[in-house]
């Protein structure tokens, strides 16, 4: 980039406070978080995401000026406007956790590697539902977080693309072996195949260096939950499976976000 396009570049992005910069990232997730909704919701359903938006009750079509991210839904006081069904719970969950991570992006980040992270966590977002709720892994989006980790290293942003790409070899071949592992000591499948895959893709943003963490961190992150889960009176058994690609999504948005505030250096 020329240096004096490069300066005045730095200039503007200087010129806006972080609250600006936290504002812009949240109206943007809170748009993004429209289409992740309506592909988590329709996808697994073997519906397409495109053409206009309709109601997922009566198929109706849903006028631009009831569009707008959580506040139509507010609005709408959470109901269809033509059937008066309830609208999905998730479309504004989905919609407020996409704003919340393009805010803290931002916020941490301001510029072009805060709203590379947002897009690490929004994509990370619509990948950790899908599994929670159908133990389902898509490769396309997998491939997309792959491919948005690959050229974010290659425009010049940390970690370096030695490291990232490391890190994907590393990130899958770690996965893959231990199912491998398993599959053949228990005669049985204990690992998704998506899992590795995600790994890998992850390994292609954060670099070789944040694996074990991120791994320690989302084995923290199950034990929680099980823990919760048998506190709140659920019997939980060793044949319960957990969504790993959730655990690792979390974990791995998390580990961006504490690096970028420098709390974890890598």
């Amino acid at each position: 980039m020329d240096p004096d396009l490069a300066a005045t570049a730095m200039q503007a992005q200087a010129a806006i406070p972080g609250w600006g910069w936290a504002v812009a990232g949240g109206v943007l997730g809170a748009i993004v978080g429209s289409f992740l909704a309506t592909l988590i919701v329709r996808w697994p359903a073997g519906e397409g995401v495109g053409g206009r938006s309709r109601c997922d009750g009566c198929g109706a079509a849903i006028p631009a000026a009831a569009l707008v991210p959580l506040l139509s839904f507010v609005a709408l006081r959470g109901r269809c406007r033509s059937c008066a069904a309830p609208i999905d719970w998730r479309h504004p969950m989905i919609e407020a956790a996409a704003a919340a991570i393009g805010a803290v992006a931002l916020l941490l980040a301001p510029g072009a590697a805060g709203l590379a992270g947002a897009l690490f966590g929004w994509i990370l977002l619509a990948l950790a539902l899908l599994d929670l709720e159908h133990l389902w892994l898509p490769d396309r989006l997998t491939a997309t977080l792959a491919g948005a980790g690959l050229a974010t290293g290659i425009a010049g942003l940390a970690p370096a693309l030695g490291e990232r790409l490391w890190g994907g070899v590393a990130g899958y071949a770690a996965l893959a072996l231990i199912g491998a592992g398993y599959a053949r000591l228990r005669g049985r499948v204990g690992l998704g195949q998506g899992d590795p895959k995600l790994l890998g893709a992850i390994g292609l943003w954060l670099g070789w260096r944040a694996l074990p963490l991120l791994l320690l961190g989302a084995a923290a992150i199950g034990l929680a939950a099980v823990a919760a889960s048998a506190l709140s009176g659920r019997r939980v058994a060793l044949s319960d499976r957990l969504p790993l690609g959730t655990l690792m999504a979390v974990a791995a948005w998390a580990l961006w976000a504490a690096t970028a505030a420098g709390v974890i250096l890598l």
